[in-house]
């Protein structure tokens, strides 16, 4: 099943070439690998370089390591949870940038919302109108129910994914959406205007794909994106303006009192 590992990074070899092989069938979900003796003699490799190369695989989700006897490593069965937490992690760290955000979102929910109006059932359908009168609900009671609306606003988006049938589709806006109320709690007010904004771009969104209308429903979805971008923005450009007179001012009240004690 498995060649001599190569001498350069000798355990990223091991890696690949386990995770080729649960990749194209030849080790099935739930099925032990060799014994590590075994395994270090079919890569030729240390083993030390074998248990690295066991625990990088274990970190990426493809096998579980478990101890004592009949223990062994386990081939897992493939998922999208290592998906989401690469994508959660990504945003969390803060290099994404609002504008990066922006484009993806526009791009992807626009073209999920085209393939909900294509896909969608009546069930579908009956599910989004039920959300919809929960969010009605929250636009009522104005923003004290933003969190709540907000979660609302994630259900939709998702049921819209998952109407899509399309797995990558589901797990990447699952970590988005999962993800993005960092975002939304600094930049995002969701005052009782931008409530009900909000509300109607999903009234009519939900419309465009009960009446199967595709390129509309990704057109309404884009533009639902780019508006509530744009007042991030707008917020970001404030703070940004802000703290540079704040930062005038400290550095004019050093001046003067630098002055003071000269003189």
């Amino acid at each position: 099943m498995f060649q001599a590992a190569k001498q350069t990074k000798v355990f990223q070899d091991v890696v690949e070439q386990i995770q080729e092989a649960i990749f194209d069938g030849r080790l099935k979900t739930g099925q032990t690998l060799p014994a590590e003796r075994d395994l270090k003699a079919m890569f030729n490799v240390s083993r030390g370089t074998l248990r690295e190369a066991l625990r990088v695989l274990e970190q990426k989700g493809l096998i579980e390591i478990r101890l004592g006897v009949g223990g062994g490593s386990v081939v897992k069965s493939s998922d999208t949870e290592q998906v989401r937490e690469s994508i959660g992690l990504l945003i969390r760290s803060k290099n994404i940038s609002l504008g990066h955000l922006a484009e993806f979102r526009e791009d992807v929910e626009g073209i999920v919302a085209g393939h909900a109006a294509e896909r969608h059932t009546a069930a579908d359908i009956k599910t989004l109108r039920q959300l919809l009168v929960q969010a009605h609900q929250c636009v009522d009671q104005g923003s004290s129910q933003r969190d709540a609306f907000i979660d609302l606003d994630k259900q939709i988006h998702m049921n819209l994914a998952v109407i899509t049938g399309n797995p990558i589709y589901i797990s990447v806006l699952h970590s988005i959406h999962d993800n993005i109320h960092r975002y939304y709690d600094r930049f995002l007010a969701m005052e009782n205007r931008e409530l009900r904004e909000n509300y109607q771009d999903l009234c009519e969104i939900i419309q465009a794909v009960e009446n199967g209308q595709a390129d509309l429903a990704r057109k309404l979805s884009r533009n639902h994106v780019l508006r509530f971008n744009r007042y991030m923005e707008m917020r970001t450009a404030k703070e940004r303006k802000d703290d540079g007179r704040m930062r005038r001012a400290k550095d004019r009240s050093g001046e003067v009192e630098k002055l003071r004690s000269d003189g």
